[in-house]
């Protein structure tokens, strides 16, 4: 069964950065792919960043240059350091991670959270001005 755990939430004050962590297990997949997702009240749940067993990453345009996404394979560890947080960025985060399959929903749009079906139970990010 897989199974996805977040860690490295928090407070912290704007123009600060976190590090957050999601560990995945009970997959053998080669071909896969992992996200990072976030959900504010009231919204809808958006991909924040992607990275594909290929090594190819994706991001939305509101973190482009601030968030880096990157992954520790010994380790089936997923990371995603937030720098020059602003309060927007204000929200649960959620990890994914999907079996890859050419032309799947993951594959072609990372950043839809319908393309993936295991989830991690989110951890919250608060950023205050």
């Amino acid at each position: 069964q897989v199974r996805v755990v977040e860690s490295g939430g928090g407070s912290v004050q704007a123009g600060g950065s976190r590090r957050r962590a999601c560990a995945a297990s009970g997959y053998t997949w080669k071909n896969y792919c992992r996200a990072w997702f976030r959900q504010a009240p009231g919204k809808k749940r958006e991909g924040v960043a992607a990275l594909r067993s290929d090594g190819t990453t994706t991001y939305v345009d509101s973190v482009q240059g601030r968030f880096t996404i990157s992954k520790d394979n010994a380790k089936s560890s997923l990371y995603l350091q937030m720098n020059s947080l602003k309060p927007e960025d204000t929200a649960m985060y959620y990890c994914a991670i999907q079996f890859r399959i050419p032309g799947s929903r993951c594959d072609v749009v990372p950043l839809d959270p319908t393309g993936y079906n295991y989830w991690g139970q989110g951890t919250q990010v608060s950023v205050s001005s």
